[in-house]
């Protein structure tokens, strides 16, 4: 779908978290993309046994690692089911997505952002909350955006023109 995967561990678990601005209100914006190199990311996922959904958000942080128990390799997040007591893994992997653009957003495609190999839980939702950057046509870079309320407005001075975000809207896609 988005290049070569053939070096993916299991298709049936990588999941795309995919990002479109569904409006024309987008208004002279370059690129959005999660501040941090993509380093946090809220998900509502859903147990691979149960189907129980979580209550709240689970965070899930490129920077923070587990070692997996069996020894062979790491993971971005361990989470039991509350429900059936499931252990579940979400690893991310970094380097394969991209921000979404005007361009893009203008066709009404989705930006693929973030890789994520889902084991024992399935992603069905995703929350935007703090920690997005916003670059501007002429080169402004607004940081550590709330994206919270879905939408972003401001005024680039350098480019003496506005620059908006709204109708955010964010899927996961099963990698095939």
């Amino acid at each position: 779908m988005f290049g070569d995967d053939s070096w993916l561990p299991s298709l049936s678990s990588c999941y795309w978290l995919v990002v479109t601005v569904f409006s024309s209100l987008i208004v002279l914006i370059e690129l959005v993309c999660p501040y941090y190199l993509c380093d946090i990311f809220r998900l509502k996922v859903k147990c691979g046994r149960c189907g129980e959904v979580s209550q709240k958000e689970t965070c899930v942080t490129l920077s923070e690692t587990i070692p997996l128990q069996a020894g062979k390799g790491t993971t971005n997040l361990v989470q039991k089911c509350k429900f059936c007591g499931r252990e579940g893994t979400i690893t991310m992997i970094p380097g394969r997505g991209k921000p979404l653009t005007q361009e893009i957003s203008e066709s009404g495609d989705f930006s693929p952002l973030m890789l994520f190999d889902c084991r024992g839980y399935e992603p069905i939702g995703f929350v935007f909350g703090p920690g997005w950057k916003v670059e501007s046509i002429e080169g402004t870079k607004f940081e550590d955006i709330d994206l919270n309320g879905g939408e972003f407005a401001e005024y680039d001075e350098k480019g003496e023109c506005p620059v908006m975000i709204s109708n955010l809207d964010a899927k996961f896609e099963l990698l095939k």
